[in-house]
Formats: C-alpha cells, sequence, structure tokens
C-alpha cells in the first residue's frame, strides 16, 4: 500500500510539472494579436481549457495522495 501512493506520487507529480510547463508555453499563442499576453484578458479555448482542468485535477490529486501518505506514516 505504501509503494503503491509513493509510486502514485511519483507520476502524478511528473504529470503536474509537465502540464505547467506545456501553460507557460502555451501562453505566448495568445500574444498574436500584438498585444502582450500578460496584460489582455483571453478566454481559454480547446487545448488551453483541457491542460488547464488536467493542471487542476492533477493537483487535487497530487494533494489528495499526500495527505494518504502522511496519514499511513503517521500510523
Amino acid at each position: 500500500m505504501e509503494t503503491a501512493i509513493e509510486i502514485g506520487l511519483i507520476i502524478t507529480s511528473i504529470a503536474l510539472i509537465a502540464s505547467v510547463i506545456l501553460q507557460s508555453k502555451g501562453a505566448g499563442l495568445g500574444g498574436l494579436t500584438g498585444a502582450e499576453s500578460g496584460s489582455v484578458f483571453s478566454a481559454r479555448r480547446g487545448i488551453e481549457r483541457t491542460l488547464f482542468y488536467v493542471t487542476i485535477g492533477l493537483s487535487v490529486l497530487f494533494f489528495i495522495l499526500a495527505i494518504l501518505a502522511i496519514l499511513i506514516y503517521r500510523f
């Protein structure tokens, strides 16, 4: 059980890092209109929205696994 949670934490953390890096690389795509991407709000569409929701899901999963690991190791 402990090993499964540790492996889950490692896989989730790698996927979370990859999704955050992909989001930061995708931030420049909104700047094609000539305005800086950080100064103008643009709605997330398509793959950006999907990647946003995947990142949220991975962060929630990572948090839950971390809490489970703490509870298992403590008791």
